[in-house]
């Protein structure tokens, strides 16, 4: 794990890039879901998914092992991860 352990992250899909395969969802139904479009979004703890393109959900410290297997797994590489304070990206594609 990385020192981000603790900190408020956010994650968020690019759903250009969604091959729509669901790994996400199984890994953490909680925040993946596949919509009717067979893609993959975010949804929040109200259970609705964000649609809008960009949109970001917390990540539930106690899912965050979920969420990271999740980015590590997914073969569009397309699920994001970043500190709310400063909006780095900390898994995930652009993570450094």
């Amino acid at each position: 794990m990385s020192d981000a352990v603790g900190e408020a992250l956010e994650v968020w899909i690019d759903q250009d890039l969604c091959t729509g395969d669901g790994i996400c969802a199984q890994y953490a139904p909680e925040v993946f879901e596949l919509d009717i479009d067979g893609l993959a979004y975010v949804k929040g703890d109200d259970d609705e998914l964000r649609t809008a393109a960009g949109a970001t959900v917390p990540v539930p410290l106690p899912l965050l092992t979920d969420v990271v297997d999740s980015v590590k797994e997914c073969p569009g590489e397309c699920i994001h991860v970043r500190r709310v304070a400063d909006g780095v990206e900390v898994y995930g594609p652009d993570a450094e």
